[in-house]
């Protein structure tokens, strides 16, 4: 097996992309047992090293080591997400575990960390390079919140927790992906009132690709859904698909997250007092700018209020158009997205049926493409003839203006039962200038509903602003430039790695954007101008739903972090108690119900740390306001700041200092408030 596994050898395709038509499941465990042995070998020299330690001999060493088990990851981990089968589930179940006791036999070792403790100690005599200075320290950082420094009988227990673990939020994330491909709303001709011609064609062909022919089908992926509940009439449809939407994870069989929840609090719990904190929020948070869950309260609460009374004055003008209608219904949640369609084209003339023709994919792709040469020079030519993972993935050549390689960047646009919902960036392989100029090879995922073949694929203007969020968290990974793979690309702060991704979605609604890139699928007319002035004049609509459902569910995140977790906890029950604090409307669910909080369970990333996106938005609404004090969204000057302080430089710097490099102060909450339409 051994000589014929193609994860085992370096890459002789074209960009170094992986050999994906070669690869077969098994070929993944033999190579992850190779790897790992390779790595604790690599360790296992770094520790037991006879000369005295110095940067190069263990940091640098440590930063070269591991290079097969990362590149064999990088496949592994993105086709489970993007290609399950069955088969990639029962390994990354079984690898999970696995790969969490390795880390741990690395980052628990005395004789290792003997050597980070003691550079760390006298770094200041090193006479380093401030990224090499920041490698450091972060690497002494991960070692000491691992556990280095705790007695060998709290050693073992974290390596436990951390292996049990690895094994639950996998097991989080596998049921979450099991509720939403096993969710199909068929439905016949007579069920289609108010749903576009558009949107018609794809749910035929989502039905015709789950073997219901002349049928038509809603799933779970976002834009699936949430189309169809703007634009149904029909208000019995719109509550089934709305209670499959919110219940995933809490269906009461085997994909039933709930008991994972417990599990999962009480062990991040007991992990962090392992560590000397007073509960996981605090300990998770410690390492992020935000630095407390009381600056995080504190923020939350700056929203939360303009946001209650803003969508209380939204909850009313819905109701009110109910009553002109003569339906006898009291706003539900289920209506909400419905009603709050109606209310934009009645006040804005604005409907999503009317926008989508000018959001067609292709056009929005190159829109983004377009923004990026704006700001950073770079050019996208599409590649043909590459062996992809999946038929539908493009490729993208991406250039800089001395026409050199910058990054491999691949786009998987479309939803499909194998893929997990939402929208994400991740890398087939990061960035780094150790071992020589290593680039990127990046991906886009999203779950956008794949029009008919020869039809083009239209997005409502949510899509597109999904598309240009992920696309600018590509450019962080794409424009990467650093020496060490601890501190590249989008290796930062929590809560300052929404950055540049939020504030790449500022230039979608640059009406030089929009006119050159906003055109009718069927004519090719550009977006006419007073269409285009409904839409910023309708910016704001909406915007006190869009903010409770989004707080609420870092509330719950924040609470659920806090609390000592005991053996009689509801997930459901808390939900409650947790929303009730805060005067939550009925009428509006949270963004991410508990059950299926993927941002939380499945995995660590943003596990206390949902708030990260409101941290950002205070960054990249003060920083957008850098183009327009300007007076250009393409200002040359502030374009490059950007890019070298921000999208260039990684984890290099502390993320508020490189927030005042590139701006030249931090900002404060009130360009957030502007932004949301909370203040003027």
């Amino acid at each position: 097996m051994t000589t014929e596994n193609p994860l085992l050898f370096a890459s002789t395709r074209a960009f170094g992309l992986p050999a994906f038509g070669a690869l077969k499941a098994e070929h993944y465990r033999p190579a992850f047992e190779a790897a790992m042995a390779e790595n604790l070998a690599e360790i296992a020299r770094i520790a037991d090293d006879p000369a005295p330690p110095d940067f190069e001999n263990t940091i640098a060493a440590l930063e070269r080591s591991g290079r097969l088990l990362a590149r064999i990851g990088g496949v592994f981990w993105n086709l489970a997400a993007t290609d399950a089968t069955p088969e990639l589930q029962e390994i990354e179940r079984d690898i999970s575990g696995e790969l969490a006791r390795h880390e741990n036999e690395i980052l628990l070792s005395a004789a290792l960390f003997s050597r980070v403790d003691a550079l760390y100690a006298r770094r200041d005599a090193l006479a380093l390079t401030d990224e090499q200075a920041r490698v450091l320290e972060l690497t002494h950082k991960r070692f000491l919140r691992a556990g280095a420094k705790l007695d060998e009988t709290a050693k073992r227990r974290m390596a436990e927790i951390s292996e049990r673990l690895a094994n639950l939020t996998t097991d989080f994330a596998q049921n979450v992906l099991a509720d939403e491909a096993d969710y199909l709303l068929l439905l016949d001709e007579s069920d289609l009132d108010g749903l576009s011609e558009d949107f018609r064609a794809a749910a035929a062909n989502v039905a015709q690709e789950r073997g219901a022919p002349d049928k038509y089908g809603v799933t779970l992926a976002r834009s699936s859904v949430e189309v169809f509940l703007q634009s149904s009439t029909r208000r019995d449809l719109r509550e089934t698909a709305f209670r499959a939407w919110a219940s995933r994870g809490e269906t009461g069989g085997a994909t039933d997250n709930r008991a994972l929840i417990a599990e999962i609090l009480r062990l991040r719990e007991e992990r962090a007092r392992l560590n000397g904190f007073a509960n996981f929020a605090a300990y998770k948070l410690d390492d992020t700018m935000a630095k407390t869950p009381a600056a995080v309260r504190e923020l939350l609460d700056r929203v939360w209020a303009p946001a209650l009374a803003a969508a209380k004055t939204e909850r009313d003008d819905l109701q009110a158009l109910a009553e002109r209608d003569g339906a006898n219904v009291a706003i539900g949640a289920s209506d909400w997205r419905h009603y709050a369609e109606r209310v934009r084209k009645e006040r804005y003339d604005l409907d999503q049926a009317e926008l989508r023709p000018y959001f067609q994919l292709d056009q929005m792709i190159a829109a983004a493409f377009h923004v990026a040469t704006r700001l950073f020079g770079l050019s996208f030519v599409e590649v043909e003839g590459l062996d992809l993972y999946h038929p539908s993935v493009r490729a993208f050549d991406v250039r800089d203006t001395k026409g050199e390689h910058v990054a491999l960047f691949l786009g998987d646009y479309f939803a499909r039962p194998s893929k997990r919902g939402g929208a994400w960036m991740s890398e087939f392989r990061s960035q780094e200038n150790l071992s020589g100029r290593i680039r990127p090879i990046v991906v886009n995922v999203l779950n956008f509903s794949r029009a008919p073949d020869g039809a083009p694929t239209l997005l409502s203007l949510d899509d597109a602003h999904t598309l240009f969020h992920e696309f600018g968290h590509a450019l962080h990974g794409m424009l990467s430039d650093v020496t060490y793979p601890l501190v590249a690309g989008t290796n930062v702060a929590r809560d300052f790695v929404e950055l540049p991704s939020q504030l790449y979605e500022h230039w979608l609604l640059e009406p030089e954007i929009l006119r050159g890139f906003a055109r009718h699928a069927e004519t090719g007319a550009p977006m006419p101008e007073e269409l285009l002035e409904r839409i910023q004049k309708s910016r704001h609509f909406n915007q006190g739903f869009a903010s409770v459902e989004f707080c609420a569910s870092a509330y719950v995140d924040l609470d659920l972090h806090e609390s000592a977790i005991d053996e009689s906890f509801d997930a459901l029950a808390f939900e409650r108690e947790s929303l009730a604090r805060i005067s939550m409307p009925e009428e509006i669910v949270m963004r991410h119900r508990t059950p299926h909080f993927t941002h939380v369970f499945a995995g660590d990333g943003y596990s206390a740390g949902y708030y990260s996106y409101l941290w950002a938005e205070t960054l990249d609404a003060d920083a957008y306001e850098a183009f327009l004090e300007a007076g250009d969204p393409f200002a040359p000057d502030i374009a490059e700041r950007l890019r070298r302080h921000i999208y260039a430089a990684g984890g290099t710097q502390d993320p508020a200092d490189a927030y005042v490099a590139f701006r030249g102060r931090m900002p404060n909450v009130d360009a957030l408030l502007r932004q949301r339409g909370f203040a003027r």
